[in-house]
């Protein structure tokens, strides 16, 4: 299943930005990443918002397709100073955001 995720949303009353599409495991390390920064972050699948991904969805073969990283609009430059992305990195055109992770000096996909 291929879903299509918006660039910015609002969540809970406030902006969030996407951060990227990627695969759901990839995305958890980035949280973990964000989240020892002090940044907010919340996954999106086709089917839900997911605020905390307990290890045991994971296990249980809960979705691991492709998911939308979303972080709140005001923590923006942190999360993507966190994650490695360099002013400039080919980015979404609306977001200035690393949709597709193939910018130049972009962040580690590796999830550590």
């Amino acid at each position: 299943m291929s879903a299509a995720y918006e660039d910015r949303v609002l969540y809970q009353g406030d902006v969030w930005v996407r951060i990227d599409t990627l695969p759901r495991i990839l995305a958890e390390g980035w949280r973990r990443n964000l989240m020892d920064g002090g940044v907010v972050s919340v996954v999106r699948t086709p089917f839900q918002w997911s605020m905390g991904s307990p290890v045991i969805e994971i296990e249980t073969g809960g979705y691991q397709g492709d998911v939308g990283l979303y972080v709140p609009e005001v923590q923006l430059a942190e999360a993507l100073e966190l994650l490695g992305f360099e002013p400039g990195d080919d980015t979404d055109a609306d977001t200035d955001v690393g949709a597709s992770g193939t910018g130049s000096g972009g962040a580690d996909r590796s999830g550590t």
